[in-house]
């Protein structure tokens, strides 16, 4: 079955693959059909992200449409930056979650939970919608930690593994994370909505 990924980035793409492994699901992009327009996220809310998105390209296309919104949440911050994540600070990752880590700098370290969120929208041309949701706890770091993910992975710390989620490989990453338990809700739901088929050897 073909399902259209709501984004132009292929390194999402790259992010949905494995997450969706074990399906027999041919993940496309708008540009492999032509759809080069971007989609303004004009939402306040991960869910209304997300819809607009799946909404506008699965309507475009004929196919169904899955799309993701996520952000980062910190108590300390009453939620912020949520989602605005990516656009918290004016720059790269690094310039991002070095201003998050300069606006928590006097907060105890038993003050700064915070946890990751992943909205996922499934949208199919007949008009049925499907949203599942991911949450992974944990708090920020006084210091950046670790070489691999990417946005704020490097200062959220996860205390029951004694690590950030930059010290984590990518297979453990996409077992654990926000976009991993959205994705394996979602998974579930693509097998019993869409009749999407496991392949053989896969549970």
């Amino acid at each position: 079955m073909q399902l259209l990924l709501a984004t132009h980035n292929r390194g999402k793409r790259r992010e949905w693959l494995p997450l969706l492994a074990g399906l027999d699901i041919e993940l496309l992009l708008p540009d492999d059909l032509g759809l080069t327009d971007e989609i303004a996220e004009t939402g306040t809310t991960y869910r209304e992200n997300a819809l607009i998105k799946a909404r506008a390209l699965a309507a475009l296309s004929g196919l169904p449409a899955l799309a993701d919104d996520s952000g980062l949440e910190v108590d300390a911050l009453e939620g912020a930056p949520g989602v605005y994540s990516a656009r918290y600070h004016l720059g790269d990752d690094a310039v991002r979650y070095r201003a998050l880590l300069k606006a928590l700098a006097d907060v105890p370290e038993g003050a700064r939970g915070a946890r990751f969120r992943c909205l996922a929208a499934l949208v199919l041309p007949d008009g049925r919608e499907f949203l599942t949701e991911g949450v992974c706890e944990g708090v920020i770091a006084f210091e950046p930690c670790g070489e691999a993910g990417f946005g704020y992975d490097p200062v959220f710390y996860m205390p029951e593994r004694g690590v950030t989620m930059a010290q984590l490989s990518a297979e453990e990453k996409n077992r654990i994370s926000h976009r991993a338990r959205a994705a394996q809700q979602m998974c579930e739901v693509l097998v019993r909505e869409l009749g999407v088929r496991r392949e053989e050897g896969r549970e």
